[in-house]
């Protein structure tokens, strides 16, 4: 019996002196003992200087000090990851049975460790890249989120209705979206409605401003990049947008910002589906959906070779013109009372309301800034009015003077009820008019009142009809 468990252990030796520069490089050392606890394999020459034909044949016990390896041998049982005193430093080892055939014929001893410390400053590293692990979690789940979805769009105008429709059949598609518009008008809430309603709801969302980024970086912040790809590049290198996207949507704002040669590169990944990051020569396949934004006319910009005409027909497969402000006065209302409710949350101010006057004086405003313009004007009346009703004197200057310029009142005679009362049959009669397409029968069936009626008051308002 002995006899075999002996020939087992020479051949265990042959193969592990094969295997010598493996444990040289993934441990600190390794003994094999056989059954009795006698040395028959020793790779601990430079961690304690003690050569193998010193040791060989020799009881492990007088050779390592509070060594348990030749119990291990009898018992069969593992002891892993242990701290034990050699040579005055605290290692780190394990011990673990050698089987053959289901029974034990000795046992095996490494060092992974030879000192504590080395230890604590893996855990160290290892606490260093967890807290980066979960600050790169904590961005990738803010990408995955969505601010806004159709509900946040709030409307009663005919178009912005006919757009939403569209947007949400584009949704369940993957097909690239352009949304074009003035500054300030809503086109990220109908992104955000996009990705929200879309199958890639669960996908992250990564959008980038491509008129905020320098062109120089605009790529690196697209693609990515290898580490030690440019000068002041990170070591470790960097994830780009679209890496971050795949899996879900982006969002690629103001594009009509693009440089050219990005233009070109951007075109490629659109029609490749596979891009390599700067630096680098490993080609990576993405899955996305595109959705551009911009407030310039693109169009324009091809005929002026500012922009590239095949990316804009690879970008124009479906097109959503949102229309400014100026162009749906019916939605300054119900804008108004929803942009006040959001701002009293912001605010910790109660909910105010608009008086009658404040609400025909942000009518009667062109709103260049648009939706943006109107929260704005808002938050500081909001702001101002310690009341609950913001009244036109909370509006800015170039609001509450206007009201009264265009309608030919004082600011003195401008509360009495007749002038309001005429001020709103003015705006009512060339309302109806305009809609009815200068039909005065169709209009003054539309106000409720006799033909007659009407041109009487057409010629009391003196109204140009």
């Amino acid at each position: 019996m002995k006899k075999n468990v002996a020939e087992e252990l020479k051949r265990l030796k042959e193969s592990m002196e094969m295997l010598e520069d493996l444990l040289d490089t993934a441990y600190y050392g390794m003994a094999i003992v056989d059954i009795d606890g006698k040395i028959v394999k020793w790779n601990y020459e430079k961690l304690m200087g003690i050569k193998e034909e010193d040791v060989l044949d020799k009881n492990v016990e007088d050779i390592i000090e509070n060594t348990r390896l030749h119990i291990v041998a009898k018992t069969g049982e593992k002891e892993l990851f242990e701290v034990q005193k050699i040579q005055g430093r605290d290692m780190i080892t394990s011990r673990v049975p050698i089987i053959q055939n289901g029974k034990i014929i000795g046992a095996a001893g490494t060092v992974l460790f030879k000192d504590v410390k080395e230890l604590k400053s893996l855990v160290q590293k290892l606490e260093m890249l967890e807290d980066t692990v979960h600050k790169y979690k904590g961005e990738i789940k803010r990408f995955h989120k969505t601010k806004y979805s159709f509900d946040n769009i709030i409307t009663q105008n005919k178009k912005m209705i006919y757009l939403k429709e569209i947007a949400k059949r584009a949704a369940e598609s993957n097909a690239t979206l352009l949304i074009q518009g003035e500054s300030g008008t809503g086109k990220e809430l109908f992104a955000h409605g996009v990705h929200r309603a879309s199958l890639r709801k669960h996908g992250p969302f990564v959008t980038i401003n491509c008129a905020a980024i320098p062109k120089e970086l605009l790529e690196s912040e697209l693609f990515g990049y290898d580490g030690g790809a440019f000068t002041g590049a990170r070591r470790e290198g960097k994830i780009g947008k679209f890496e971050l996207a795949n899996g879900g949507t982006i969002l690629l704002d103001e594009i009509g910002s693009m440089p050219m040669e990005m233009q070109a590169k951007l075109l490629r990944v659109l029609e490749t589906r596979e891009f390599e990051r700067v630096g680098g020569n490993t080609r990576i396949e993405i899955d996305i959906r595109l959705i551009a934004c911009t407030n310039e006319n693109l169009e324009k910009a091809v005929e002026e070779g500012k922009f590239r005409q095949d990316l804009y027909y690879r970008l124009n497969v479906i097109q959503i013109e949102i229309p400014p402000l100026r162009d749906r006065i019916e939605d300054i209302p119900i804008l108004a009372e929803s942009l006040l409710n959001s701002l009293s949350k912001d605010l910790s101010v109660p909910k105010k309301i608009l008086e009658f006057e404040t609400k025909e004086a942000l009518k009667n405003h062109v709103w260049p800034g648009n939706v943006r313009e109107l929260r704005n004007v808002l938050e500081r009346a909001s702001t101002l009015c310690k009341d609950d009703v913001i009244k036109i004197e909370h509006l800015p200057e170039y609001l509450n003077k206007k009201v009264f310029k265009e309608d030919g009142y004082s600011e003195e005679d401008s509360l009495l009820l007749k002038n309001i009362v005429a001020r709103v049959e003015k705006k009512a009669i060339k309302k109806a008019i305009e809609e009815s397409r200068g039909n005065k029968t169709l209009a003054a069936r539309t106000l409720g009142i006799h033909r007659t009626a009407l041109y009487k008051k057409i010629e009391l308002y003196g109204l140009d009809w």
